[in-house]
């Protein structure tokens, strides 16, 4: 019985580990990918649908001063100026619409996008005539890096046609993304707007991590900016994917208050099942003048030991699983649905040795309901059948 305590123990707590280290590793790789390529925070023109520069048919002008000021602000990174324009793509008969996002030369991905081929030329006096693709448009259009593709741009009901390189081949996984967006010369869409070099969309701001988000936004929004510019965190613009994540992440407290009751129903019977199995032990302890509480904590602390050893137990075969996991990506996912190949797994430690200590002190406290039976041992009773 003490084994499959031990045993079952094991168990939730491995079930534990592995269930918050996939959910924070599915977090961590979505909002990353996201990230890389939106940035945290944008400063475009007021909008009330907060859905994309693609609907701002007036530029802002760019200012060095502001970018200067937002790039002073801890936690930022860098500052991008950016403008987006839909585009129709034509290659080999097939047609894709598109956002295009201009960037300057100083614009790059953070980690979570890979990339192929080269990044985008900037030499050219007037504009770079070349633009990245993700790998899903690319197949759409059936190119490879190094092919040549026709931009149509619809402005004032006039079409104006670009023909353009593929230079590279970007892949995010996240559909978002790779479906909506290429990467261009800023100075191409600008010159298809028939706007000067210091009009653009919006300022792109990158951050150390999400967390200052919400205060570098407000800080911008109150300090720096007048109307009509406003600033949104990518949070706010993708909501539907943030939203989807916090269920994701209810999903895995369930899991883990599942176990942990599952747990702690092992360990009572357990405990119970013992004690009726060593009645006579405890019936001759009672004779022998032993109070309740010094018998209670014999069995107290074997519960503690059982935890004890399951939970170590329960960590080296969670970490293994992780570590073959992180290496191997042994367990596969349909990246159209969870926007990566693999199953992902980020250990926090703070959070496995949470679940260490609440585990052991959950199965010592919920241990004195089964100890109240030593009560009920009568050593007359007990003793007559040795």
């Amino acid at each position: 019985m003490i084994r499959l305590a031990i045993v079952a123990t094991a168990l939730s707590v491995a079930v534990m580990i592995v269930a918050i280290a996939v959910v924070t590793g599915f977090r961590h790789a979505v909002t990353e990918k996201l990230f890389s390529f939106m940035g945290h925070v944008h400063v475009v023109r007021f909008d009330e649908t907060k859905s994309s520069a693609l609907n701002y048919s007036e530029p802002v002008y760019y200012s060095h001063g502001l970018a200067d000021s937002i790039r002073k602000i801890l936690h930022v990174t860098d500052v991008y100026p950016f403008v987006e324009k839909p585009v129709l793509v034509q290659a080999n008969g097939n047609m894709e619409v598109l956002g295009l996002k201009g960037v300057n030369r100083d614009y790059h991905f953070m980690k979570g996008i890979t990339t192929t081929g080269k990044w985008i030329d900037y030499s050219d006096t007037a504009y770079s005539r070349q633009i990245m693709l993700s790998k899903t448009t690319a197949n759409l259009l059936n190119i490879n890096a190094g092919d040549s593709v026709l931009l149509d741009f619809y402005e004032n009901s006039e079409l104006r046609i670009r023909k353009v390189r593929v230079c590279g081949i970007y892949h995010s996984g996240m559909e978002e993304v790779d479906k909506n967006f290429g990467v261009c010369d800023i100075r191409l869409l600008q010159r298809i707007n028939n706007w000067p070099a210091d009009s653009i969309n919006g300022y792109q701001v990158d951050l150390s991590d999400n967390q200052y988000a919400d205060t570098v936004d407000a800080y911008i929004h109150y300090n720096l900016i007048y109307a009509p510019l406003e600033a949104y965190t990518t949070v706010e613009n993708y909501s539907s994917i943030f939203d989807w994540l916090q269920l994701i992440s209810l999903d895995g407290v369930i899991l883990l208050v599942i176990m942990a009751v599952v747990s702690i129903i092992n360990m009572g019977a357990v405990l119970l099942i013992l004690m009726v199995d060593r009645a006579n032990m405890i019936g001759l302890l009672k004779a022998l003048g032993m109070p309740f509480s010094q018998t209670r904590n014999i069995f107290l602390g074997i519960a503690a030991l059982i935890g004890l050893a399951g939970i170590l137990l329960g960590n080296a075969f969670a970490l293994g699983l992780c570590w073959l996991q992180v290496h191997y990506g042994i367990i596969q996912l349909p990246e159209d649905v969870y926007y990566m190949h693999y199953a992902p797994i980020r250990i926090v430690w703070w959070q496995v040795g949470l679940i260490d200590a609440v585990t052991l002190v959950l199965c010592v406290f919920c241990m004195w309901l089964p100890t109240l039976y030593i009560r009920r041992i009568q050593p007359a009773r007990v003793l007559q059948f040795k």
